[in-house]
């Protein structure tokens, strides 16, 4: 006689009102097709663009044909706020809670990496995968990114956050003054603060077009990050928990290879265009992979990640010594779980394949 275990109920929240909305919506696709039916039931929550949160009804998470997903319609509900409930509500309609065991927020940018639905779902009492409140924050942040990693001995690239005289934040590209200039010297990378996938970012070969960039940034986020440009080879790296706790593990890295003609890894070249390679493990010498993976435990540990975090690098030369400089560009809470995404394939590369990866972090977060 074979006895049935209940499945564990996953929610997979994704899509959201950040402009990461389409990337997360493809992530999540990728996460509930690597589930085993088996063991998890999957339940699929949407976030419109609005706000407005969905059982998703079943369309495609995809790029298809170059055509971004969005979450569009579905079954409205929200999440129970008294921690005796963990589940959805439907709402108007008078039916049975939908009961969640774990949640997996597959979500990227503002309201969803950066601490908010982290919060939400603290007060609802529902593990879930991934950082906390305070380093989903943090991270999403690159002011303070760079400011606690700093604090850790772990080295940052020049860089400048625009306030005004008074030292409040401002979009005023004449807030970067004339020695500011000169010390960053060109090209610089205009930035949003808190977003990923290189949305609102410019690259800034002439000062001329510094005005410009700030505006584009400015549409995504009010606090704006000038960074010098850091030479040297992109390298990522995937740190993740243990099953039983302990020192994270850290994936072989990878590099990201530009082809010729593309000046920077810019949203276009992650999703959308053939224009990059990637080498999945890098080509790294022992000593610079151990280097590599180390500073990213480092990292991880220094912003209070947990269950996940890939960290991306610059690896190049110091100009005084010739020995190989390392400088963490940023720490991803919830990096990209897409087919073509680094932080899978790297596990991958180490042995951990997909299902395995998704089935860890579920396994993580119930774990508490």
């Amino acid at each position: 006689m074979t006895v049935e275990t209940a499945k564990t109920r996953v929610a997979v929240v994704f899509g959201g009102r950040s402009a990461e909305h389409a990337i997360s919506c493809v992530s999540a696709g990728s996460v509930m097709a690597a589930l085993d039916p088996d063991r998890y039931e999957v339940v699929p929550v949407g976030i419109t663009r609005e706000g407005g949160w969905v059982l998703h009804d079943g369309g495609p998470l995809a790029i298809v044909d170059g055509r971004l997903p969005e979450v569009t319609g579905g079954t409205p509900v929200t999440l129970v706020g008294d921690p005796a409930g963990r589940g959805l509500a439907r709402l108007g309609e008078d039916a049975p809670l939908i009961g969640v065991d774990v949640v997996f927020p597959v979500l990227h940018g503002a309201y969803g990496e950066d601490g908010t639905v982290q919060g939400l779902l603290e007060m609802s009492g529902l593990p879930y995968v991934g950082s906390g409140v305070f380093a989903s924050a943090a991270s999403m942040d690159k002011e303070f990114t760079k400011k606690l990693l700093t604090s850790a001995g772990i080295d940052q690239g020049d860089h400048v956050v625009l306030r005004d005289a008074d030292g409040a934040l401002t979009t005023d590209p004449a807030a970067l003054d004339p020695a500011a200039r000169e010390r960053l010297g060109l090209p610089v990378f205009v930035k949003p603060s808190r977003a990923g996938s290189s949305i609102g970012i410019t690259r800034v070969t002439d000062w001329a077009q510094f005005d410009a960039a700030v505006a584009t940034a400015a549409e995504i986020d009010t606090k704006i990050v000038v960074e010098a440009s850091v030479p040297g080879r992109e390298v990522e790296c995937g740190v993740l928990a243990r099953p039983g706790g302990g020192l994270p593990e850290t994936s072989l890295p990878a590099e990201i290879k530009l082809r010729a003609g593309v000046d920077w890894y810019d949203f276009d070249a992650k999703y959308l265009e053939d224009s990059v390679d990637f080498d999945v493990p890098a080509l790294l010498t022992p000593e610079q992979t151990a280097a590599v993976q180390e500073v990213s435990r480092r990292a991880y540990l220094a912003m209070d990640c947990r269950g996940l975090a890939r960290v991306d690098f610059f690896l190049g030369t110091d100009p005084d010594t010739g020995a190989d400089r390392l400088v963490v560009n940023e720490v991803n809470t919830m990096p990209g779980f897409t087919p073509i995404s680094m932080y899978p394939r790297m596990w991958g590369a180490s042995g951990v394949d997909y299902p395995e990866l998704v089935d860890r972090l579920v396994a993580s977060a119930l774990a508490g």
